[in-house]
């Protein structure tokens, strides 16, 4: 496994680095807030919490409307040498007033909301895989809809593009055998750095390429897109499966593919 990159631009168990650092937890601030009601209540109940953030580039100013509306940039976390890497597209709001879990706009980590980061924590520690998972964003910062900074916009083509080199050094870091994509836009976002639209996937639309693991040659890792955490309750029923079904479909494909 590679040396820890992400120790050249800043130490990465500084996670009160740049206060002008960006956002972090890939949920719709919205949905995060609809679904709050079915978030773990119990703070001994939650997964755990990460101790340590794998900083990039602390002062990051690529985009200059995210750099006016972030806290701090949410950084990937979890082992380097993870066999299962963890993406969403772009950090929520976040939670300023809650208790550790505010949301990688406060924490500068990736996935610790109060609600979308401790729902896909929890659920890979209940495939069995907390310790073996690397968790980041596609686009590291907060995207404020200009019309509600209280809630998100869905990143620019730009963003993107300016924020994928952090991406794929991330993927190049790390090594994991299976990239899990939460939701339509992480997916998306992930086929292009390896050069790939999801037209060029068997089916007509996201939910057809749900649990169906496609090869990313260029990135030379397997890709898994499963549904958002923020709308897995909705969505699970319509692909035909209960909750538990999801759960042991997720388990099967991680344990058929990661290491």
């Amino acid at each position: 496994m590679p040396a820890d990159s992400s120790d050249t631009a800043a130490d990465p168990t500084d996670a009160a680095a740049d206060p002008t650092d960006a956002a972090a937890d890939p949920t719709d601030a919205a949905a995060d807030r609809a679904a709050a009601t079915s978030a773990p209540s119990d703070a001994a109940a939650d997964p755990a919490f990460p101790e340590r953030r794998h900083v990039l580039d602390d002062g990051c100013e690529r985009c200059p409307a995210l750099v006016e509306c972030r806290e701090r940039i949410s950084w990937g976390t979890g082992p380097l040498d993870a066999s299962v890497f963890v993406v969403g597209e772009a950090p929520g709001a976040g939670t300023p007033e809650a208790d550790r879990w505010k949301g990688g706009n406060w924490t500068g980590m990736a996935y610790t909301a109060r609600h979308s980061g401790r729902r896909i924590r929890s659920m890979l520690a209940a495939v069995g895989y907390d310790e073996e998972a690397y968790y980041t964003n596609a686009v590291k910062c907060f995207p404020a809809d200009p019309d509600d900074p209280t809630t998100n916009r869905e990143p620019t083509a730009a963003e993107r593009a300016n924020c994928r080199e952090h991406l794929v050094t991330e993927l190049e870091t790390v090594e994991p055998d299976v990239v899990l994509a939460t939701g339509k836009h992480a997916t998306t976002t992930v086929l292009a750095a390896d050069g790939r639209t999801l037209d060029d996937l068997e089916g007509s639309g996201f939910l057809d390429v749900v649990l169906s693991p496609t090869r990313c040659e260029r990135l030379d890792v397997r890709l898994l897109p499963i549904l958002h955490p923020s709308y897995q309750d909705v969505w699970i029923g319509r692909l035909g499966y209960e909750p538990a079904e999801y759960l042991a479909a997720i388990r099967d494909r991680l344990d058929g593919h990661a290491d």
